[in-house]
């Protein structure tokens, strides 16, 4: 059965996640270092993973499997999630994918080296409307494609 795996922790689309999750009656699991109040969410499995760095990200990489979708900003854990077979999102919409992830991460690890170095500062642009409306979208067609891929049972 298809399920969805949230890296929890900063994710501006909960809520979505789980309206459209409840609308095709799949599971999602909402993965976080702290207990996550989340209204009307009778859908989801709460994660608490104990401190420590990447516990959340090890938590999803070790149960998304092949055909569920993994939601992250992560790069990193969006590859890891890559490998296993899953489909991965980011917030705004942005599909992560096997051609693709090579040039995020090194995107991502230039990035990182200019902020330490103070060649840039701050962060990305605002999270938007329009970026909540693409990934409603991005997630509903992610689903759709996913379902017409499996038999039904």
């Amino acid at each position: 059965m298809l399920e969805i795996f949230v890296d929890a922790d900063a994710c501006p689309v909960k809520e979505e996640v789980i309206r459209v999750a409840d609308r095709h009656r799949l599971a999602v699991h909402m993965v976080g270092n702290s207990w996550m109040r989340l209204d009307g969410a009778t859908s989801v499995n709460r994660v608490v993973v104990p401190e420590g760095f990447d516990a959340a990200d090890n938590w999803i990489a070790e149960h998304v499997g092949a055909g569920d979708i993994a939601i992250t900003a992560d790069i990193r854990l969006a590859a890891r999630c890559l490998a296993r077979g899953a489909r991965v999102l980011g917030p705004t919409g942005k599909p992560f994918t096997e051609a693709g992830i090579g040039m995020a991460l090194a995107m991502r690890d230039l990035n990182e080296y200019l902020r330490d170095a103070g060649e840039i500062r701050g962060g990305g642009p605002a999270f938007s409307r329009q970026d909540r409306s693409r990934f409603l979208e991005a997630l509903e067609q992610t689903i759709q494609s996913l379902k017409r891929e499996r038999p039904s049972s």
